[in-house]
C-alpha cells in the first residue's frame, strides 16, 4: 500500500529522472492552468463519489485528486513539509 509520501517521493523521481514516457513529466509540462483544471475536474469527480457512488469509487477519485494536487506542488516547487508546517 502506497501512503501520500511513498506517492511524493515516487513523483519526484520520475519528474528528477526526465523520463520521457513519464505521463506525470507530460502533466507538469502542461503547466499550470492545465494541472489545475484537472484537480478541479477531480474535485468535481469526488463530490459526486461522495453523493452517489459507494466507498471504493470514492476512495478512487480521492486518491487520482491526491496525485493531481502533489503533481502541481512539484510543478509550483511546494514540497510537503511547506503544506505540513501548514496543517
Amino acid at each position: 500500500m502506497k501512503s501520500f509520501d511513498d506517492l511524493w517521493v515516487e513523483l519526484v523521481e520520475k519528474v528528477n529522472g526526465q523520463d520521457p514516457n513519464s505521463t506525470t513529466l507530460m502533466a507538469i509540462s502542461s503547466g499550470t492552468h492545465a494541472i489545475a483544471k484537472k484537480i478541479l475536474e477531480e474535485a468535481g469527480e469526488v463530490m459526486l463519489a461522495a453523493e452517489s457512488q459507494g466507498i471504493d469509487e470514492l476512495a478512487t477519485e480521492i486518491s487520482q485528486l491526491l496525485y493531481w494536487i502533489q503533481v502541481l506542488m512539484i510543478q509550483k516547487k511546494v514540497d510537503l513539509e511547506d503544506v505540513y508546517r501548514r496543517l
